[in-house]
């Protein structure tokens, strides 16, 4: 869907002539028709949108289009993308797309497509990639590789690490990353595992307590990246909310910062709302509470089976 409109991107799964997974068709809800069809010559792996471009990934290729016209402005070559891994920043200003730029290590292709034009490749993982997530405002990129223990967060314009977060010490596969939404520093990044569990990184104390690292010493002796990884301090897990195995998918809706807070120099109390969805058909709405002395709190606001009548 592009944001809330009426504009829907249908990819079909195969079982039927008309929804060939290699046929994407713009619906348009309101009128109950399809507006245009564009047709390819493998299966579509994934569809990004926002206000100006249409992005296709498949295979070994993605195209991207303009939107309101449809006309193709290019063509980007790609290594073998079977799940379709791709992220993609809604914003005009930093309209960023980023796939995978190798199959043997976790490097990230970021692509500009509004000046149709490699913007940098990011070396961020020695295994293959399992997950990509852009910032809405583009600023920033989030990845895990098939190992899954660790989760690092670049800044996109200048292709430098921000950040590196432990997830576990045992490998999982990440099935999805999701940062908060903001128009700078994202406060918070939610990641989803097959372990079962959700997992929230403060990104806003991450930065607060490098930056008094940095002055100790300890923090003249481990760099950021390693002393980021090893602090637990920025992690806050909820065991179990899924079945151990089941593909899940989390997004940050929304993020209210708490009255009675200190200067914006130190941790900020905040309260996220997050949404999850799993395979199996259910649909999760949590609260995550982060108090200013790092304490967090998840409470599940309601939970229901889509496929239920």
């Amino acid at each position: 869907m592009l944001y809330s409109s009426d504009l829907l991107a249908i990819v079909g799964a195969g079982e039927q002539a008309s929804l060939s997974p290699r046929r994407l068709c713009l619906f348009k809800t309101t009128t109950g028709s399809p507006l245009r069809e564009l047709n390819f010559l493998t299966s579509i792996l994934a569809v990004r949108m926002n206000k100006k471009r249409l992005v296709v990934v498949l295979l070994e290729k993605t195209f991207v289009y303009d939107l309101n016209t449809l006309v193709m402005l290019d063509t980007i070559d790609t290594v073998p993308n079977p799940k379709g891994l791709s992220a993609f920043s809604p914003c005009i200003e930093g309209c960023y797309l980023a796939v995978p730029a190798s199959a043997t290590k976790g490097s990230v292709l970021v692509y500009n497509v509004m000046e149709l034009q490699s913007h940098s490749e990011i070396d961020a993982h020695r295994s293959p990639l399992a997950a990509i997530a852009l910032s809405s405002n583009g600023m920033y990129i989030a990845t895990a590789s098939e190992q899954g223990t660790l989760i690092r967060v670049h800044l996109v314009s200048e292709a430098t690490k921000s950040y590196s977060f432990r997830r576990g010490t045992y490998p999982s596969t990440i099935y999805s990353l999701s940062f908060g939404p903001s128009t700078q520093l994202p406060d918070i990044l939610i990641a989803t595992s097959s372990s079962g569990s959700i997992h929230a990184f403060s990104l806003r104390l991450a930065i607060n307590q490098r930056s008094k690292r940095s002055t100790s010493f300890l923090g003249s002796v481990l760099p950021d990246s390693v002393s980021d990884a090893l602090d637990p301090a920025h992690h806050h897990v909820l065991q179990n909310a899924v079945s151990p195995g089941i593909r899940s998918y989390a997004v940050v809706r929304k993020i209210d910062k708490l009255e009675g807070t200190s200067s914006p120099s130190q941790f900020t109390s905040l309260r996220a709302m997050v949404s999850v969805i799993t395979y199996n058909g259910y649909f999760q709405e949590y609260t995550l509470s982060i108090n200013n002395k790092n304490e967090s709190l998840w409470t599940l606001e309601r939970e229901f089976n889509l496929f239920s009548p």
